[in-house]
C-alpha cells in the first residue's frame, strides 16, 4: 500500500468536534442537547453584512482577485486595528486568508523550520502543538496555572528558551481560559522576545470580546511590531464563523513570504466575501458592542451558577466566551464528568485535557446560547451532581 505523508501522524484534531459528533447523534435519537461544546457564536452578522455580501455577488464580485486580498479590505483592516487597538498598520502588512487557522498556517510555515523549538499555551489552542509538530518542529508547552490567575509564568517561559527557540504563541483572551494576558506580562514577553530574538505569533481573535479595560497588543510595545505577527478574522467579534476569512499582519519580508504560500495553495480568499468584511468592520450597527454586552450578562449568569454546583470553581473570564470549570473537588475526572453531563444531563461541554495537559482537572463550556438555556443548563447540571456530591461533602 502507498503511504501516507509522516508529517499527517503528527497532527491531531480538537476535542470539540468530538464531542460535537457525540451530541449530534443523542440528538438524531430524540436526546434534548443543550450544546456548550463549540466556540461559535450563536449570533448571525449584521443585517448590511449580508447585504454588502448579497450586493457583491449580484455586481460579479466572485472572481480570481488579489492574492494578498483586495485592497479596499487591507485598508479597511489596517484603520480598524488603527480605530480599536490603536496599532499603526499599513495596508502593504495586512495578508487576506480563508479563515484564521489559515492564516496562523501561512505564517508557521513562513517562519518555522524543521528542528525549531516553538513556546506554546498549556492550555491552549490545540492547532498550535498540532502544526507545529506537523512542521517538523518541537511544540514546547509553558503552563497557564489557576494559582496564577491563568497569566504565563514569564520565568518559566525564559527557563524553557534554548538556541533552538524560533517562535512564541499565545493567545490573549486565551482559549480556553478567558485570561486577558496583563501589561505586565506582555512587557515581560516582549522582553524575552527581544532578548532571544524570537518571532511572536499573537491571536488576537478574541481581541474584541473583552469585558473590562481596553484590549493591549504586544506588537504596541516598543521594538514589537518588527517581530509580532497578528492572527485574526472574523468568525468571533463579528459571527461570520461559516464565511471563512482571517487575516494576518506582518513586517512586510513575511507577508511577501506568506503571499508565495497562498500562491501555492488556495490562489486567494473569496472576492465577495472580502467586501461584506468592510462593511462588518464598519460595524454601523454597533452590532459588536451589543454581542459583547449579551455575552457578558451570560458570563455573569453562568459563572455564579457554576459555582453554585458542588465540586466546581470557575473564575470569571476576562474575555473570549468561554467558562473555565475546575471539577477537581468532585473526585471524578473531567472526562467523566463530561460524560455525565452530556450522556445524562444533555449537556455538551469540554473535557480540558483537549487543550493539553494542563487542562485535566477543567471543562470547558462555550457561552454560546441564549440565557434561557444557560438557565436549564444549570439546572440539569445540578440535578446530575449527585453523582458526586457526597464525596465533596465528606471532604
Amino acid at each position: 500500500m502507498t503511504r501516507i505523508a509522516s508529517r499527517v501522524s503528527q497532527l491531531h484534531g480538537e476535542g470539540a468536534l468530538a464531542v460535537y459528533s457525540r451530541a449530534k447523534e443523542l440528538e438524531r435519537a430524540g436526546r434534548s442537547i443543550i450544546h456548550l461544546e463549540l466556540g461559535e457564536p450563536d449570533f448571525h452578522p449584521a443585517a448590511p453584512v449580508v447585504d454588502a455580501l448579497r450586493n457583491a455577488v449580484a455586481a460579479g464580485l466572485d472572481r480570481y482577485c488579489s492574492t494578498q486580498g483586495v485592497p479596499a479590505l487591507r485598508e479597511a483592516i489596517a484603520d480598524y486595528l488603527r480605530r480599536t487597538r490603536r496599532l499603526d498598520v499599513a495596508a502593504e502588512q495586512v495578508l487576506v486568508a480563508p479563515g484564521c487557522k489559515m492564516a496562523l498556517s501561512l505564517a508557521m510555515m513562513a517562519l518555522i523550520e524543521p528542528g525549531d523549538e516553538v513556546l506554546y499555551p498549556d492550555p491552549g489552542f490545540p492547532i498550535y502543538p498540532s502544526f507545529t509538530r506537523g512542521l517538523g518542529a518541537t511544540a514546547v508547552p509553558f503552563g497557564l496555572d489557576e494559582k496564577n490567575q491563568f497569566q504565563p509564568d514569564v520565568d518559566e517561559i525564559g527557563a524553557k528558551i534554548t538556541p533552538r527557540t524560533r517562535v512564541l504563541i499565545f493567545n490573549s483572551p486565551n482559549n480556553p481560559t478567558g485570561t486577558v494576558f496583563s501589561a505586565a506580562a506582555l512587557e515581560k514577553l516582549a522582553a524575552l522576545a527581544q532578548k532571544h530574538d524570537l518571532w511572536i505569533l499573537s491571536d488576537e481573535i478574541y481581541a474584541r470580546i473583552l469585558f473590562e479595560g481596553q484590549y493591549q497588543s504586544i506588537r504596541s510595545l516598543p521594538g514589537m511590531a518588527e517581530r509580532t505577527i497578528i492572527i485574526d478574522g472574523f468568525s468571533k467579534s463579528f459571527a461570520m464563523t461559516g464565511w471563512r476569512l482571517g487575516y494576518a499582519v506582518a513586517p512586510l519580508h513575511v507577508v511577501e513570504a506568506m503571499d508565495l504560500l497562498v500562491l501555492n495553495t488556495f490562489t486567494c480568499a473569496a472576492e465577495f466575501t472580502q467586501v461584506a468584511a468592510i462593511e462588518a468592520l464598519r460595524d454601523s450597527t454597533s452590532a459588536v458592542e451589543a454581542m459583547v454586552e449579551e455575552y457578558r450578562k451570560r458570563r455573569a449568569l453562568f459563572v455564579a451558577g457554576l459555582n453554585r454546583i458542588s465540586g466546581f470553581r470557575c473564575q470569571p473570564p476576562q474575555g473570549a466566551f468561554y467558562a473555565w470549570v475546575n471539577t477537581e473537588e468532585t473526585g471524578l475526572s473531567a472526562e467523566d464528568v463530561q460524560k455525565i453531563l452530556l450522556e445524562e444531563a444533555g449537556v455538551a461541554g469540554i473535557a480540558g485535557a483537549a487543550f493539553g495537559p494542563g487542562g485535566k482537572n477543567y471543562l470547558r463550556f462555550s457561552l454560546v446560547s441564549a440565557q434561557n438555556l444557560l438557565e436549564e443548563a444549570l439546572e440539569r447540571l445540578q440535578r446530575v451532581s449527585l453523582h458526586w456530591r457526597a464525596a465533596v461533602s465528606r471532604r
